[in-house]
């Protein structure tokens, strides 16, 4: 019988009970969703909360599972997918005013982690251009004027278009101030007197 040698795509990991709160957990997650393994060890050891501690080692025994159980180097990781579940509810009590005792909510979480594997080594990619540039740009600044004044003809709606602030420098008007009495008083008091 031939091995056939089974073609990895994704690792997974969990994490359950974790004390903390989903929501303060999704904080971290979010922070290194899609990014390369490498990269979200190094955001998640310098990441000033208390949930990226879970996290992060959590993301290290992914990493083992890859190394140990389908020999993936650390290089080829990157994150996938993470989310964070609420789990348990432990509910504590403490003492209010006349007998009363009020519920603590301390929630827990589960994290689920998957980890992609890339074809390619961790190879930097090249940022793909948006605009190919069909000309060679200019190099002085009078090649710039010439390259401005052919992409925008001057037209008569262009040069005849009026600013959007040009009420305010508007002749012959007064303002809120020089308007004594008029539509922009405001020494009105709810009593009627005026």
């Amino acid at each position: 019988m031939a091995e056939e040698k089974k073609n990895i795509t994704e690792v997974k990991a969990f994490a359950r009970s974790i004390h903390s709160s989903p929501r303060k957990v999704r904080l971290v997650a979010d922070l290194i969703r899609n990014l390369p393994v490498e990269r979200a060890l190094a955001e998640l050891r310098f990441l000033n909360k208390r949930a990226a501690l879970p996290v992060r080692k959590l993301v290290d025994s992914a990493v083992a599972n890859a190394s140990h159980n389908f020999q993936i180097p650390l290089e080829r990781l990157f994150i996938k997918s993470i989310s964070v579940d609420g789990a348990r509810v432990m509910r504590t009590f403490t003492p209010r005013a006349q007998g009363r005792a009020f519920a603590l909510r301390k929630r827990l979480s589960h994290i689920n982690l998957v980890l992609g594997v890339s074809r390619d080594a961790g190879k930097a990619k090249k940022p793909v251009p948006t605009a190919a540039k069909k000309e060679a740009a200019p190099e002085t600044p009078e090649e710039k004027l010439e390259v401005v004044d052919q992409e925008a003809p001057k037209t008569e709606a262009t040069e005849k278009k009026r600013s959007r602030f040009a009420f305010w420098n508007r002749k012959g008007k007064t303002g809120a101030k020089g308007d004594s009495k008029g539509k922009h008083y405001t020494g009105f008091d709810r009593r009627g007197n005026m």
